[in-house]
Formats: structure tokens, sequence, C-alpha cells
């Protein structure tokens, strides 16, 4: 069986839900060549910030929700994704083609928390614990962020512009200098657990989902 991921999505009736999903659904592939090859061809998945990778199907089995629900999550005002500008970014890392950075602190708990009992084994952050190293590598050899393209081909200087552009039309904010922009980030969110072995986006799939309360 596939690996799986832990992500965090908006609350479904958070404005950002609807707003993250049009840009990566709609908008911003819309700026992509017309005869695209396969290295800048759009990828359509759910708005969400990866809490951590490379779970294993052992760990749940049969009954992914009942896994899910074991876990002890923080409450939703203690988790706030906070985005990091001024503009969105862009490296050689398929996931990260486009996308903009988070802000650790607000989601440092839940993703530590997600990597203890994902990856770990553990049941919580114990200081010198390998949750608690790799919670002080994360921010520079990944971090928190939320993907808005998929792709082989990273951005260069003037498409970043754009699509920063872009995004803060959608009202993301960015830049404190924007205040046009109404949204920051949102708090609390949905756990997905997530099935992403395969090599194809669109097999990609949630099997188990817990709202934060």
């Amino acid at each position: 069986m596939p690996d799986s991921a832990l992500w965090l999505l908006p609350p479904p009736t958070h404005p950002l839900h609807a707003t993250l999903s049009t840009l990566i659904s709609s908008t911003l592939p819309s700026t992509e060549p017309s005869a695209a090859s396969d290295r800048v061809s759009p990828h359509f998945f759910a708005p969400h910030m990866t809490l951590t990778s490379g779970i294993s199907p052992s760990l749940y089995r049969d009954d992914p929700q009942a896994w899910l629900d074991s876990i002890p999550w923080p409450s939703a005002k203690q988790v706030r994704v906070r985005f990091e500008g001024p503009r969105v970014q862009s490296q050689d890392v398929f996931v990260r083609r486009c996308f903009i950075k988070v802000r650790l602190d607000g989601v440092r708990e839940i993703a530590g928390l997600a990597r203890a009992w994902g990856v770990n084994g553990q049941e919580d952050v114990v200081p010198e614990s390998k949750t608690d190293e790799w919670l002080r590598e994360w921010p520079r050899v990944y971090g928190p962020h939320v993907s808005l393209m998929y792709g082989d081909m990273p951005l260069d200087d003037d498409k970043l512009v754009e699509v920063t552009e872009l995004v803060e039309k959608a009202g993301i904010l960015l830049s404190e200098k924007n205040s046009k922009c109404v949204w920051s980030g949102w708090d609390g969110g949905v756990v997905w657990l997530v099935e992403t072995g395969s090599n194809h986006i669109r097999d990609w799939k949630s099997i188990a989902k817990r709202e934060l309360s």
C-alpha cells in the first residue's frame, strides 16, 4: 500500500478554502502556456499545509478514521496558520514549484504531533527526541507552506511577480503594505489523512478526516 500524509486544510466555511481552491484549479493554471508540457501541466489538489508525510499504512491498517481520531489534536484556537511574505516562492522541487510560506510558531505543535504519531512512533514531542530534532530541521529543509502549483519547472522572477499579484488580488495578505488584502491565514482547520504514494496526483485520496474543535 502507498504511504500517506497528514494535511491541514482551512475550515470548509472559511473564505480561504474557496479562494485557494480557485487559485489552484483555475486562476493560476490559466497563466501557463497553452501548449504546456508535462513539466508545467496543471495539477489539481485540495488547498492544504502538509503536516508530515511518510506515514506507513501499517499504523492505521483497515481503520484509518479510528487511528486519526486517536491522536490528541490541539484545539482549533491553538492552531494558527499565518502566511509569510512578501511574495510567493518557488523551488526546484515538484511539490514546491509555487507556494506560500507559513510561519512556524502557529503550527509547530500540530506538526510535531503529526510527525511524532505518524512517523516516529512517539505520543509527544519530547526534548532531544527524533521529533524535536525534526522540528528544528524542518524550517530549513522543507518548512511549513501552502502549495499553489506543482511541477518540475521552477518559476522565474517575472512569473513570481505575476503570481504574487494574482494571489494578492484574490485577497490573500502577503505584504503588510497591501491594505486591500484581507486574509493572512486561518485558525484551526480540518486534518486529512491522504494516500499520496501514487505517481498520479489524481489518484491521491483522503481516507480519513478530523475537524479541529
